[in-house]
């Protein structure tokens, strides 16, 4: 159990009603065998997070949890790209693009895409929430807690959990469904950055939540 909190309080936090799991950046492009990050992708896939991380769909589907998708991506004329980084002068460069409407951009297996889920997708900066729809489809639905998924450790895990917090969301984080390179950065990034601001926990303790099947319509849940 997550230290500090109770079973209850827990169990509260990841209310279906009030919850929205979030992956970021869980696209083939990014992770799927043909990656422009080979290394992010094998971390993603050899750690287990991604695995993980369709799990935890899987049983939000089930579970009347609201699933969303933060995609990055760009257009081929590069217009309204950020280029005020490093990072993005070197994503420019790369042999796989993240194009609009190719198949770099599409949610990577074993992660399942259902009807009900909301993909959001972004041209420009480091995070899912920063001038995206995001902020205002999570007030939409009744959100008061995000977890966040996906990659990377590095940037945008932690953009999204900062973003999330300053706009009044509990955020949750299960360690075991985020990556980053090198491998053992994630780990320290979680105990000395994420877990101050923060509720860390595992993939097996949100699921353990989330057996109970329910059906949700809108922003709040309805009897099955």
């Amino acid at each position: 159990m997550v230290s500090g909190q109770s079973q209850e309080q827990f169990a509260a936090l990841l209310d279906p009603a009030t919850t929205v799991l979030l992956t970021v950046e869980c696209q083939q492009g990014v992770v799927g065998p043909d990656s422009a990050l080979p290394e992010l992708a094998r971390v993603a896939r050899s750690s287990g997070a991604l695995g993980n991380i369709a799990r935890l769909v899987a049983a939000a589907h089930g579970g009347g949890v609201q699933v969303m998708h933060a995609v990055a991506e760009s257009r081929p004329d590069g217009r309204g790209a950020s280029r005020n980084a490093r990072l993005f002068r070197a994503a420019a460069r790369l042999p796989v693009q993240q194009h609009t409407g190719t198949t770099a951009v599409r949610i990577a297996p074993p992660i399942e895409v259902a009807d009900e889920d909301l993909v959001v997708r972004r041209l420009h900066g480091l995070s899912p929430l920063a001038g995206t729809d995001v902020d205002a489809l999570l007030r939409n639905l009744g959100c008061r807690t995000l977890v966040v998924t996906g990659v990377s450790a590095n940037v945008a895990i932690p953009n999204a959990v900062f973003d999330a917090v300053n706009l009044g969301y509990t955020a949750i984080v299960p360690s075991d469904a985020i990556a980053g390179v090198p491998a053992d950065y994630t780990p320290a990034m979680i105990r000395n950055t994420l877990a101050l601001v923060a509720t860390v926990t595992t993939t097996d303790e949100i699921l353990g939540r989330w057996k109970a099947p329910r059906r949700r319509s809108g922003p709040a849940a309805t009897p099955g």
